[in-house]
């Protein structure tokens, strides 16, 4: 496929950036809102947001079962923020009554990096990713603090970055992709441009 159709969560969030970053990077992009509209895609982005929002609002659109049928099927994904808290197996500070969808073994802590003030920028050194390093831009974010052996770690916040080094900041486990920073909102398409490479050869 030259270029497959890519669906962005357009239930919340920074939707409009996720499709020009995909549409930039080769996929058709297309904002996904209904169960049957999950069908038609080739692969998936769930965007930053806020998560417990936003899985409330997975329920209300009746798309979790659905969504959590095709990431098992083999959908591919990719999560930024709050969309790597979704996709984890385990989420740490988080609602109770919040719902994830567990296409991810890892663990993840919500707002790990603090409150809004507490937002940072760093270089980071991205696997499978080449070229110079990745500016990423970090909002409330979470991090990861355990991975399965399944898991693969794509980034770590460096040794410069305080209290955070060292933590995991990006995944992938198969055909599903994590960044707990927002790659839509630097113009660099590389994280994009991966996940679609993912996409076209699944």
């Amino acid at each position: 496929m030259t270029r497959p159709l890519v669906g962005v969560l357009a239930l919340q969030g920074d939707v409009r950036e996720h499709l020009a970053a995909l549409n930039d990077s080769g996929a058709d992009a297309v904002g996904i809102r209904r169960p049957e509209e999950l069908e038609k895609i080739d692969g998936l982005v769930i965007p930053g947001g806020e998560s417990t929002t936003m899985s409330k609002l997975l329920q209300i659109f009746e798309l979790l079962e659905p969504l959590k049928a095709r990431l098992r099927g083999g959908l591919p994904a990719y999560g930024s923020c709050a969309g790597m808290i979704l996709l984890a197996s385990e989420i740490l500070d988080t609602r109770p009554d919040a719902q994830h969808l567990g296409a991810i073994d890892m663990t993840v802590r919500r707002n790990a990096f603090g409150r809004q003030v507490d937002s940072f920028e760093s270089d980071l050194d991205f696997e499978g990713i080449v070229g110079d390093p990745m500016r990423a831009v970090f909002i409330r974010a979470p991090w990861v603090e355990r991975v399965g052996d399944d898991v693969q770690v794509l980034a770590r916040v460096p040794e410069s970055g305080g209290a955070a080094a060292g933590r995991i900041v990006a995944v992938r486990q198969g055909s599903v992709v994590a960044t707990s920073f927002h790659p839509e909102v630097t113009g660099d398409r590389r994280v994009h441009e991966l996940f679609v490479d993912i996409v076209r050869k699944v």
